[in-house]
């Protein structure tokens, strides 16, 4: 049975990636034409490296895979900042993105 929550309800729940990571807590609801579009999440310090310092992200609501006491994310689905940024000077495989 679908539990409907108010949106009021799920702002400040804890959320973790598929992983059992704890990655952040909501802090808000991004709304197209009163359909939840993304979640905007305060994220933990554990991943802040990881983003490049971001305090936040917005993650898409098709990449929420549970929503309960917790939320649970899909972890492939998280933004990740490059580590080795590409220049422009270095040729690039093209078989690499087949």
């Amino acid at each position: 049975m679908l539990k409907i929550k108010k949106l009021s309800e799920v702002e400040g729940k804890n959320v973790y990636t598929s992983e059992g990571d704890f990655f952040g807590q909501i802090e808000g609801v991004n709304l197209v034409d009163n359909k939840i579009d993304g979640w905007k999440i305060r994220v933990g310090s554990g991943f802040m490296g990881m983003l490049g310092g971001a305090r936040g992200v917005v993650i898409p609501h098709n990449f929420v895979k549970a929503m309960g006491d917790v939320i649970v994310v899909n972890k492939a689905s998280l933004p990740v900042r490059d580590e080795e940024p590409m220049s422009s000077a270095e040729p690039m495989d093209m078989q690499e993105l087949v």
